[in-house]
C-alpha cells in the first residue's frame, strides 16, 4: 500500500470511528446508569391482607420488577387449597420475579434439637419455594435475638449447613443482619459468619434500617464484594431518634427519613453487579392506605432516590 492509499485508509477509519462515537453519544438515554431492579417486600402491604395472589397482582400492576413474599403467606395460601404451580404461573404470566421469601427458622441457636427442627423447616420451605420459582430465602438470626452471645465460628458452621441445603434445593439463603438482635446485629458480625462459613454461595442481605439500628456505619457496605450481595432492603428512618430506640414500626418510605441515601446507593451501584432493591417497611400509616397506592408510592420514592444518587 502506497502512502496516498495509506492516508486515505486512515482518514476513512477515523471518519468511521467519529461516526461511531457520534452514534454512541447521540442516544445516552439507552445506556442504563444503574444496576438496580425494584422489588416489593409484601411487609409493606401486610395489613391490607390481600393474600398471596393479589399481592403478586398488585406488584405487577404498579410496575415492580419483582416481589419478596412472606413464607407464612405462602403457607396460608396452600393451606386454603392453593396450588404451588399456580403461583409460579401467575408470576410468570405477569412478568414478576419472585426474588425472595422471608422465613423464620432458628438455624443459628445453640440448642441442638431446635436447630435440627429449623433445618427440617428450611428444607420444607425451600421445597415449596423451588416449586413456585422463588430464587432465595432470608436467613436472619431468628431465635437468637435475646440471651447469650453465640460463638460466631459456630454460627458460621451452622450457616454453611443452611447454604449447603440451599445448594441441594436450588434456593439461595441470604444471611440477614438484624439490628435489634443480640447476635448478628453488626455488619461486621454478619460478614464474619458469611466469610468463615467457607461456603461459595454465602451472601449477605443488608437493610437501611437494620444497619442504623445495629450501629454499623453505612461505609461498611464498601467491605463486601459485589458477588456477595444480591438484594438490599430499602426503607428509611427518622434521624432525631436515638438508634437504640428505633423500632420496625418507625421505618418510613425511602427518602422520607434521614438515611444518607445518596451514599448508600452510590456504594451499591459501584459494585457493578445486578442488585435488587426491595421495599420493606412496617408502617401503620402505610398499612392504612390502599395497597396499590401504597405500593406505587413506594416504587416512585425508590426510583426518585436512585435518580438523585446516580443521575
Amino acid at each position: 500500500m502506497n502512502r496516498r492509499n495509506l492516508l486515505k485508509s486512515g482518514l476513512t477509519g477515523a471518519a468511521a470511528l467519529a461516526v461511531g462515537n457520534q452514534m454512541a453519544f447521540a442516544s445516552p438515554e439507552k445506556k442504563k446508569k444503574h444496576n438496580f431492579t425494584f422489588c416489593l417486600n409484601t411487609s409493606t402491604i401486610m395489613r391490607q391482607n390481600l393474600g398471596l395472589m393479589k399481592e403478586i397482582e398488585t406488584a405487577a400492576a404498579v410496575g415492580y420488577d419483582g416481589i419478596e413474599i412472606w413464607m407464612r403467606t405462602l403457607e396460608a395460601y396452600v393451606k386454603e387449597g392453593g396450588k404451588l404451580a399456580d403461583v409460579k404461573k401467575k408470576a410468570s404470566d405477569l412478568g414478576i420475579v419472585i426474588e425472595d421469601s422471608i422465613g423464620f427458622a432458628a438455624w443459628v441457636v445453640d440448642n441442638d434439637e431446635e436447630r435440627n427442627k429449623a433445618l427440617d423447616q428450611i428444607k420444607r420451605e425451600m421445597d415449596m419455594l423451588a416449586q413456585i420459582g422463588c430464587k432465595r430465602i432470608a436467613a436472619p438470626p431468628f431465635g437468637a435475638t435475646k440471651g447469650p452471645k453465640i460463638d460466631l465460628r459456630k454460627a458460621a458452621e451452622r450457616f454453611y449447613q443452611v447454604c449447603q441445603q440451599g445448594k441441594e434445593m436450588g434456593v439461595l439463603p441470604q444471611l440477614e443482619l438484624w439490628g435489634f438482635s443480640e447476635n448478628l446485629h453488626l455488619f461486621g458480625e454478619t460478614l464474619f459468619v458469611a466469610a468463615e462459613s467457607g461456603h461459595p454461595d454465602a451472601v449477605i442481605l443488608p437493610d437501611v434500617y437494620h444497619l442504623r439500628r445495629g450501629g454499623s456505619p453505612f461505609e461498611a457496605l464498601e467491605m463486601i464484594n459485589g458477588s456477595k450481595i444480591q438484594m438490599f432492603h430499602m426503607n428509611d428512618y427518622p434521624g432525631n431518634i436515638e438508634k437504640s430506640k428505633l423500632t420496625d414500626g418507625m421505618r418510613v418510605m425511602t427518602g422520607d427519613g434521614d438515611a444518607p441515601m445518596d451514599k448508600i446507593l452510590q456504594i451499591l451501584n459501584s459494585k457493578g453487579v445486578p442488585i435488587t432493591l426491595s421495599l420493606e417497611i412496617f408502617n401503620e400509616d402505610v398499612w392504612k392506605m390502599d395497597a396499590k397506592e401504597a405500593s406505587a408510592m413506594g416504587l416512585a420514592k425508590m426510583k426518585a432516590c436512585v435518580a438523585k444518587a446516580i443521575g
